[in-house]
C-alpha cells in the first residue's frame, strides 16, 4: 500500500463534540441525557442531525438561534470549540504521521470559525481547510477534488479519515481515495455497524489505532 498524504475530517475525528452537544442542551431547556438521547435516536433512523433539535424545539430555526445565541453570550464558545475539544489522540498522531514522512492535513465540513480554532492550537498539519471557506461540502464530490489537489500526490496515495460512512467513506472512495472509519461519536458507532462500513480499507476504534495500522503497512515492502 503506498500511502503518501492523510487527511483528517474534523467533527468527532480530531475535535470530540461532547461538550458543543452539552451547550447546545442547555440552550434548548432540555436535559443533556434527552437531548442526546434524541439525537442518537434521529441518526439511527438516518435522518438529519437537526430533526432532534426541532423534536425538542418544533419551531427551531438554526440562523435566528446562532444569531440571538451570540447576541445573548457574545463571549461563551456557543456552538464553537477551542483546544479542550481536542480528542487526546488527535495531536500525537498528527505528530507520528508527520514523523513517517506522510503528508498531513486536516479537511472537513465546517463553518469559517473552526478554521481559526484549528489554527490556534498549532497543530501539525501542513494545510487546513474547511467548507466554508471552499464553498462546496461533503459529500459532493468537488469537495474531494479540493482534497486531492492540496494533498498533491494522486488520489490512490490518499487515506481519507473520518466517521461517516455517507459523508466521508462513500464519496471519498468514488474520488478514488483510500478511507478508515473512525469508531467514535454519534455517528462513528452507528455506521461502523452497517454493510456500506466494509468499503473502508479499515475501520479503527481511534486515531492511536489507525497509526499502528498505517505503521505496519508503510513498513512492508
Amino acid at each position: 500500500m503506498m500511502i503518501r498524504s492523510v487527511v483528517f475530517d474534523v467533527g468527532e475525528t480530531l475535535i470530540d463534540e461532547t461538550r458543543i452537544f452539552g451547550r447546545w442542551a442547555d440552550r434548548l431547556g432540555v436535559p443533556r441525557l434527552a437531548f442526546f438521547g434524541t439525537l442518537g435516536g434521529v441518526l439511527a433512523e438516518g435522518r438529519p442531525m437537526l430533526d432532534a433539535f426541532r423534536l425538542v424545539k418544533p419551531d427551531f430555526d438554526l440562523e435566528a438561534e446562532l444569531e440571538a445565541w451570540q447576541r445573548d453570550e457574545p463571549h461563551s464558545l456557543r456552538e464553537n470549540f477551542d483546544e479542550a475539544d481536542l480528542y487526546p489522540d488527535a495531536r500525537p498522531t498528527l505528530e507520528r504521521l508527520r514523523g513517517l514522512g506522510l503528508r498531513v492535513i486536516i479537511a472537513g465540513n465546517q463553518p469559517p470559525q473552526a478554521a481559526d480554532a484549528l489554527r490556534a492550537m498549532d497543530l501539525p498539519a501542513e494545510g487546513i481547510y474547511v467548507s466554508a471557506q471552499w464553498g462546496v461540502a461533503k459529500p459532493e464530490r468537488e469537495f474531494f477534488t479540493r482534497v486531492i489537489d492540496v494533498a498533491g500526490v494522486p488520489a490512490e496515495e490518499i487515506l481519507y479519515v473520518g466517521d461517516r460512512v455517507d459523508n466521508d467513506v462513500i464519496p471519498a472512495r468514488a474520488s478514488g481515495l483510500r478511507t478508515a472509519l473512525v469508531r467514535r461519536g454519534p455517528w462513528g458507532y452507528l455506521h461502523a455497524e452497517r454493510p456500506e462500513a466494509a468499503q473502508a480499507d479499515v475501520i479503527v476504534s481511534s486515531l492511536t489505532e489507525l497509526t499502528e495500522w498505517l505503521t505496519a503497512r508503510l513498513a512492508r515492502p
